[in-house]
């Protein structure tokens, strides 16, 4: 996994050295079945309008064996670790717009020995695009009942909404308790179709010679979204951006 921005670049620049090698940005949920299948309400049928809000979030289940804690030294904070898929599902679903500011907040509620490495175990974070646009992230590493993936995508006539209620599988149990069902523990469970059609359509494209399904460059706008929301984390400041796509500095706001 990269984690900064000049890591993200070093491979697009090795990339276009080499252009007759294949080389695509790795977001999986792009090849989820249910996530493809909000794309093609939200663009083909124009089922809910204009998109203009994304609310989505990816929370972990809270690991005790303290293996997390040691590999949050080296993930690039809860941003690029947690919310680089969520930002990529918001460019996809708000049609690539370019970032305008990102301002976020955070908490340790379980695990307080991040607080030496500057980061947190919760945090929210918001996008604002230029045109209009807004991204809403939740991002948890501590949630008691499983691997919790969701997404709602509002427009200007209705909601397109993907697994608010998690599931393992369609059992419910009824008892003397209520009645309930199972949530996939790890990421790895939600999105194993995922990994295996995102593979197919990679090798696809190097077999027939076509573009990949995702190029590389959207993974440097979703690595730069996830470290100003990061850096906004940290500052508490809000991080703008020019409508070019271009972060300002301090002495570019005055």
């Amino acid at each position: 996994m990269l984690t900064n921005f000049a890591q993200a670049q070093s491979v697009v620049d090795a990339a276009r050295a080499k252009p007759s090698l294949k080389v695509m940005a790795g977001f999986s949920r792009r090849f989820d079945a249910s996530y493809r299948d909000a794309s093609q309400k939200i663009f083909d049928k124009k089922a809910i309008g204009s998109p203009f809000l994304v609310r989505s979030n990816t929370c972990d289940l809270k690991d005790e064996t303290g293996f997390f804690v040691r590999y949050a030294s080296r993930n690039g904070g809860i941003f690029v670790d947690c919310a680089i898929h969520d930002i990529d599902l918001s460019l996809w679903f708000l049609d690539n717009p370019t970032p305008k500011a990102c301002w976020a907040a955070g908490t340790l509620q379980h695990h307080p020995e991040l607080k030496d490495l500057s980061d947190v175990d919760n945090a929210v974070g918001v996008v604002e695009f230029w045109g209009g646009k807004i991204a809403y992230f939740y991002c948890s590493r501590t949630q008691a009942h499983g691997h919790d993936v969701c997404t709602e995508i509002t427009g200007t006539e209705g909601k397109v909404m993907v697994n608010v209620i998690p599931r393992q599988n369609n059992v419910v149990l009824a008892d003397k308790l209520g009645m309930r069902h199972e949530v996939q523990p790890e990421y790895w469970e939600r999105f194993e179709n995922a990994f295996a059609v995102e593979a197919n359509e990679f090798v696809n494209a190097v077999l027939q010679d076509t573009e990949v399904p995702l190029p590389l460059e959207r993974g440097i706008k979703v690595m730069t979204i996830g470290q100003a929301l990061q850096r906004a984390l940290l500052s508490g400041e809000v991080v703008r951006f020019n409508e070019n796509g271009e972060r300002l500095n301090c002495n570019d706001l005055h």
